[in-house]
């Protein structure tokens, strides 16, 4: 007989972990080796078998118990000499067929972990997955809108066999293994007895069909990969990182369900005179001290193209005005933002000595009254150290 591992070891925990432990360990090797996941991998089913042999023990005090004081001999009277006595342990005889299939068994353990994927029906339609894909525009295709193509690539229903799977002039056949049903019944023994289970039958997939004559095109699948070309509408006002959903226009569903969507990020590169916020649209504006002084009508750039404004006699610099309604059109709706337009007197550099004279005599010809945020500022240094 082959020498068996120590169960503790098999679980990998110590000789003093807790029944906690103990069941996490369990439950985190069960799924990893679950017979379920790895079809036709004999390996794998050893491992499971081993697990639960090992968890079957060690879960329960007594036998715990027992086989901490004689190990192996102490829970299966069947290994080594047989020198242990105690109780009847049959049951383990069989316990090579126990661990092919302990969905059941340990449904109260994992809470259903391993039925709700063995049962779900294979028939039920199933919906497409979602596709995301990303498209960069320019900062006025965003204000005004556009269209744009994008190119993807999608899962479609086969055009040649319609989904069936199976070449054109067949069809998929009932399985013999399950007669249509896509179940098999199993009957194992257990160390509760002999219990009959209900499993997915490995022919079909639970599907009740099998496909002798797959389609040439698909494989047998029933969908493909196919690469299109889509041209999309994206809606003024658009904002950069936001996102475009469009309905059923991503992978093909499964079994007639509904294909997925089509979700469409969107980048919008910056202008260079442009700034937007939400709506409403950012700009500067260079004029000279002399429009700045005497005011003047200056052009101002748009979204919609320029414009004409009125600034008025003794413009400050950094002075902000507003445009009306020439911000960006509101998504989905008919209003618009607002422009800003901020002004910033530019001071003339690489002057002549004429010029400077000239400043110089223009400068001296001024008072107090021509500066009057200059004499405010000053007036108060002037009460602020009287005060001290």
């Amino acid at each position: 007989m082959a020498e068996k591992r120590d169960y503790y070891e098999v679980l990998g925990v110590s000789r003093s972990a807790s029944d906690d432990e103990i069941k996490k360990a369990f439950r985190k090797l069960a799924r990893q080796y679950h017979p379920d996941f790895h079809p036709n991998d004999k390996e794998a089913e050893a491992k499971f078998k081993e697990i639960n042999e090992a968890y079957e023990v060690l879960s329960d005090p007594e036998k715990k118990s027992r086989y901490d004081q004689f190990g192996h001999a102490g829970v299966d009277p069947t290994y080594g000499a047989g020198s242990y006595s105690g109780g009847d342990f049959s049951g383990f005889g069989g316990f090579g067929g126990f661990g092919a299939d302990v969905g059941d068994i340990f449904e109260s353990i994992f809470g259903g972990a391993f039925g709700g994927t063995r049962y779900s029906n294979p028939n039920a339609p199933r919906r497409g997955q979602d596709i995301g894909k990303n498209i960069t525009i320019s900062f006025m295709d965003a204000c005004k809108g556009c269209k744009a193509e994008v190119r993807i690539e999608r899962m479609e229903t086969c055009s040649d066999c319609g989904g069936t799977g199976a070449a054109a002039g067949s069809s998929p056949q009932t399985c013999p293994d399950c007669g249509g049903t896509g179940q098999v019944k199993v009957t194992q023994r257990t160390p509760f007895g002999m219990i009959s289970t209900t499993r997915t039958c490995s022919r079909c997939g639970g599907k009740g069909k099998v496909i002798s004559n797959p389609c040439p095109k698909c494989s047998g699948t029933g969908r493909m990969r196919v690469s299109k070309t889509l041209n999309v509408e994206v809606p003024a006002g658009i904002n950069d990182g936001q996102t475009l959903q469009l309905r059923n226009q991503g992978d093909a569903g499964i079994n007639g369900g509904p294909a997925g969507d089509l979700n469409i990020t969107v980048s919008v590169r910056p202008d260079p005179i442009f700034e937007r916020k939400g709506y409403d649209i950012y700009c500067e504006i260079p004029i000279t001290y002399m429009q700045a002084t005497l005011g003047d009508e200056i052009v101002v750039p748009t979204i919609d193209g320029k414009v004409k404004y009125e600034i008025p006699e003794g413009t400050q610099n950094g002075t902000t005005f507003r445009l009306k309604g020439k911000g960006v059109k509101k998504l989905n709706r008919s209003d618009r933002g607002d422009q800003y337009v901020k002004v910033y007197v530019e001071v003339p550099s690489n002057l002549t000595k004429k010029q400077k004279e000239a400043l110089k005599e223009f400068e001296a010809s001024l008072n107090e009254k021509n500066y009057q945020k200059r004499q405010s500022f000053f007036d108060k240094i002037k009460e602020a150290f009287q005060d001290k």
